[in-house]
């Protein structure tokens, strides 16, 4: 009797593991093998006529404008990780190691780009910067000449899209600035270094891991880039991969199934192995972190008369990635257009605010987004702390195991993984009726944020002492018990920090829910895509508005909160 009760206690724990990974392996293996098997289908996998073969291969690598679309996916990939790169690390080296004026109200004001979904600071851009745009009116007015840039050519996307990604390289090498010990900078100064030598000899050969993590990251998130490329490459013919799929589905009557899983494969296949690259780099950059003396703080570096150019550089960062592209929305939603243009003078009006009202499903929208995030926020954040509690302090290989199943959805794009979703769901008939509710959403929500949020919730647990888990299994606790009765209670606060972030990310998500739009689940994000195309330009200003409210009044809590996005 002992020996059964001994065998049943100690098969606990390795069940909930088992449990854990079965779960998680359900939501992230079975959508990708559907649309593996898709592509190598003649026809969509519901149609009687489907065989395998290498037809839809054949087509889409032979089509001129994939190739094209390619292509541009490379050049806007590499050319904004060039842009971000050095102004994002020029920015970390300015708000932590210098006394450039305002340096802690600058910093949320830097990091707020990254929630801000780009596909509304692509409509932004066009309402401000576009061919009839404010700003381009104002100044061909004012002028007498044409502006002199392009809101639809490829530079102008490749120089917003760099822009606008210079928060994710920020908060990279920031959080290594703040980890690393000052000791060789104040060495380096106490010798007579000017600071750009210090920077350039001393700091940043010791953050270079995290550099190139952030790299790595940004160029991946080319190849996911949606929302910039479709507002302002379509309207020329441009497309990237993300775009090229997208406009596959609108290609026929009947979507060609099998052509846009060959391009969901190709590009999953590109981002898993810069995701396996930025996981290396991780790695390296933790190994590389010097451990900081918290209650030593070094004295800035005095810029003298340099800190005021410095702050006028990020400050007309902040211009351009922020207060024009918002500007432009919060402007164009109150301005009565007409068909050719509109201009400042003409009589502000509310009646944009008032259509939306009257439509069913823009209230919809607004509900089921609150929803998505509150609710759905929360059921995750359940799902991503039970993930990590089943590996935690457990260097096995149950983590190991974890930990690459929840790498896998980082590799997917928003568009591609509401894709595998909807496939997934008609692929396993009883799960069918689920893809006209907003449980489809959510599903897909929590695949494309298992990685963060798994690895939010890792952070929090290991802020627990181990010590005090360690004494309760001395005096006999179970190990269920000690999760419940003291790991828990202690991460309580960071589990509240995690349920608000993952809202923050649920709310301005976009893409992931285009493919499972139908009515009854609309989110603002997927619904303000399709307005786009059905061309309600004078619908989208406001509903682009009154999603930046709700992300504001969330960032607003979270601030009052004490949560912070970097950690």
């Amino acid at each position: 009797m002992d020996t059964l009760v001994w065998t049943v206690r100690i098969s606990k724990p390795y069940a909930f593991r088992l449990l854990v990974i079965g779960v998680i392996t359900l939501l992230v293996i079975p959508p990708l093998l559907v649309v593996l098997y898709q592509s190598f289908l003649t026809a969509p996998f519901l149609s009687s006529a489907a065989r395998f073969g290498l037809d839809a291969y054949r087509i889409v690598f032979a089509d001129n404008e994939f190739s094209s679309a390619f292509s541009t996916t490379l050049i806007l990939a590499a050319g904004m990780t060039l842009i971000a790169l050095p102004l994002g690390v020029t920015f970390a080296f300015l708000m932590l190691r210098t006394n450039v004026p305002g340096r802690h109200w600058l910093e949320p004001l830097i990091i707020l780009p990254i929630v801000v979904p780009s596909v509304v600071l692509a409509f932004g851009y066009v309402a401000a910067l576009g061919p009839v745009g404010i700003l381009t009116t104002a100044f061909n007015e004012w002028t007498g000449v044409a502006a002199p840039w392009d809101a639809y050519s490829l530079p102008f996307l490749v120089v917003i899209a760099g822009l606008t990604h210079v928060p994710h390289v920020y908060l990279c090498v920031a959080t290594a600035l703040r980890g690393i010990g000052s000791e060789a900078e104040e060495a380096a100064r106490a010798a007579g270094g000017k600071a750009w030598r210090v920077a350039l000899g001393v700091s940043v050969p010791m953050v270079m891991p995290a550099i190139l993590f952030a790299g790595s990251l940004v160029f991946l998130l080319g190849f996911e880039l949606f929302g910039l490329p479709l507002v302002l490459g379509e309207p020329q013919g441009r497309f990237v991969l993300t775009t090229y799929l997208f406009k596959l589905s609108h290609k026929s009557a009947i979507a060609p199934f099998e052509l846009m899983a060959v391009v969901a494969v190709i590009v999953v296949a590109i981002a898993l192995q810069l995701a396996f690259m930025q996981q290396q780099l991780l790695t390296e950059a933790q190994h590389r972190v010097w451990v900081r003396d918290r209650s030593a703080r070094s004295a800035p570096f005095k810029l003298r008369y340099w800190r005021w150019p410095a702050l006028l550089i990020v400050t007309s960062w902040i211009t351009v990635v922020v207060l024009v592209p918002l500007a432009g929305i919060v402007v164009r939603s109150l301005v009565d257009a007409g068909d050719e243009s509109f201009a400042l003078s003409r009589m502000l009006t509310l009646g944009h605010y008032r259509e939306l009202l009257e439509r069913p499903d823009v209230l919809r929208a607004v509900i089921n987004t609150l929803g998505i995030g509150l609710l759905g926020g929360a059921c995750a954040v359940t799902i991503y702390s039970a993930i990590a509690l089943a590996v935690h302090r457990r260097p096995s290989g149950w983590a190991q195991a974890v930990a690459f199943v929840a790498m896998v959805p980082r590799a997917m794009p928003g568009l591609v993984a509401g894709l595998a979703v909807l496939w997934a769901l008609l692929f396993f008939k009883p799960l069918g009726p689920l893809r006209e509710t907003l449980i489809s959403v959510w599903l897909a929500y929590t695949v494309v944020w298992l990685a963060y949020g798994v690895q939010r919730a890792s952070g929090t647990l290991l802020r627990v002492d181990p010590q005090l888990e360690d004494i309760a299994r001395t005096v006999g606790a179970a190990q269920a018990r000690v999760k419940f009765d003291i790991t828990l209670p202690l991460i309580r606060n960071g589990l509240l920090a995690s349920w608000l972030l993952i809202f923050l990310v649920f709310v301005r998500e976009y893409a992931t829910g285009i493919y499972l739009l139908v009515p009854g689940t609309e989110v603002i994000g997927s619904l303000l895509v399709s307005l786009w195309e059905k061309g309600a330009t004078d619908l989208i200003a406001p509903l682009s508005a009154v999603h930046m409210i709700i992300i504001g009044t969330g960032l607003f809590i979270a601030n009052r909160l004490g949560v912070r996005l970097h950690g």
